[in-house]
């Protein structure tokens, strides 16, 4: 027991050493990357990954740890970044961004007035208390929204809850609640971050709530209920109260991330928050591995990665110093999709499946890296010998099922029977109730 949790604490220090290293390296290159830098695009797409991978984390929770196909987290990311964006905007903006309106009708902000009392400590207080509210305004709502649409299954629950999501798109989109959400207008002007670090943190600490989360026993329900729900109602796990609890935090922290996107974004409009967007993060899910947090983060980045910074070459005729003019605007999404089918072909359950990265495993594969080096020609030898045998003993069952096929057609061309038919007896036997 000392000794795993020497080991324990080893690991623990190497993560926190890492995650400060990251930290320093994203905070020294926002700073000191050009803004025309072609580098500076790695930058935004750390931005967006890390936000996306809180979204792609909330999201896994609920329908790879608990089970619960739902596909409404469009719908919540759109309350969580208009709550921080209408409590963001500065009372002389309200003008010209509520121009439609008259100025809109919460004229006051919650940054300006804690940095008007608290200074530079106050606005990131500022900034920090919308975005928790705007995670408890949709965790409130997903409450309400989880009492009638928990009570469905697969398919169906699916479907309840992206109708719900479209529903709330519309409902922002409103022109009666305008003074609030600005109707179909763009809300602008708002708080927003300096540096890439920021949303970074803020996904970061909430990823680790979520894995703490799975780790406890709450979380073991979750998978109880995912693995087999009558087993699990038989051990006395309430299943529609866990389903519950799992449906709100999940849109509680996808709430968070719709605040951070409304950030990163500077400019926020329901029109982005569709269907597209669920299928998308979805679709991170899937590549990483549905049940894998780790996998989460990976296929965040590994997805935008690609359709924002890798791809772009082709949409504009070069990509790798090839040319040429089926390179043309579009292109990018066809090699996109492409490269989706490839990795969903090969790695059908994701690229971590449903394992998380250690440093236990990581140190292991290095120690066995020269030994599989090593003994990688006589492993590719074994697999060819294996090949040519499963070859030659189907060529053989082959060969022995055509002579049986050509043995039968000769006894059939020669009257031969090809089987012996049953003796039939002229009696019966009956026995009674002793068996005598």
């Amino acid at each position: 027991m000392q000794l795993a949790n020497k080991g324990n604490s080893k690991y623990s220090i190497l993560s926190l050493i890492a995650l400060a290293i990251i930290l320093v390296l994203i905070y020294i290159g926002d700073e000191s990357i050009p803004a025309g830098s072609g580098m500076k695009m790695l930058i935004v797409v750390i931005e967006k990954s890390a936000i996306y991978a809180l979204a792609a984390a909330s999201m896994n929770l609920l329908n790879g740890f608990t089970g619960l196909f739902s596909l409404g987290h469009a719908g919540f990311m759109l309350i969580g970044a208009y709550v921080y964006a209408i409590f963001t905007i500065p009372q002389s903006a309200h003008e010209s961004v509520y121009q439609y309106f008259d100025g809109g009708m919460i004229q006051w902000s919650i940054v300006e007035a804690l940095e008007g009392s608290l200074g530079i400590v106050g606005h990131y207080i500022g900034m920090l208390i919308p975005i928790i509210c705007a995670g408890i305004l949709v965790a409130g709502i997903a409450y309400l929204i989880g009492i009638p649409v928990l009570r469905l299954k697969s398919d169906y629950l699916a479907i309840a809850s992206l109708g719900f999501a479209e529903i709330l798109r519309a409902f922002f989109q409103w022109n009666t609640l305008g003074p609030i959400t600005n109707g179909s207008n763009v809300l602008r002007k708002y708080a927003t971050y300096s540096n890439a670090i920021f949303p970074v943190i803020i996904s970061g600490i909430c990823i680790a709530i979520i894995i703490l989360l799975i780790n406890s026993s709450y979380g073991r329900a979750f998978k109880a209920i995912r693995d087999d729900e009558i087993a699990a109602e038989a051990m006395g796990i309430n299943l529609f109260k866990h389903k519950e609890l799992s449906f709100v935090i999940s849109s509680f922290f996808a709430g968070i991330a719709g605040a951070l996107l409304a950030m990163f974004q500077t400019t926020i409009n329901a029109t982005p928050f569709s269907t597209t967007m669920t299928y998308e993060i979805l679709l991170i899910v899937v590549i990483g591995g549905i049940g894998s947090i780790t996998g989460s983060i990976i296929g965040a980045f590994l997805f935008t990665a690609c359709a924002e910074w890798w791809l772009r070459g082709l949409d504009s005729g070069s990509w790798l110093f090839i040319s040429g003019s089926f390179m043309r605007p579009g292109f990018r999404k066809v090699v996109f999709a492409v490269i989706i089918m490839l990795i969903v072909l090969f790695y059908a359950r994701g690229i971590m499946g449903d394992k998380e990265f250690s440093w236990a495993g990581l140190f292991k594969w290095f120690k066995n890296l020269p030994g599989s080096i090593k003994s990688w020609p006589e492993r590719r030898k074994a697999k060819a010998a294996l090949k040519r045998e499963t070859k030659a003993a189907k060529s053989a069952a082959k060969e022995k099922a055509r002579k049986d096929q050509e043995t039968a057609n000769q006894a059939v061309a020669s009257g031969e029977s090809l089987f012996t038919p049953l003796e039939i007896f002229d009696h019966v036997v009956v026995f009674d109730k002793e068996g005598k």
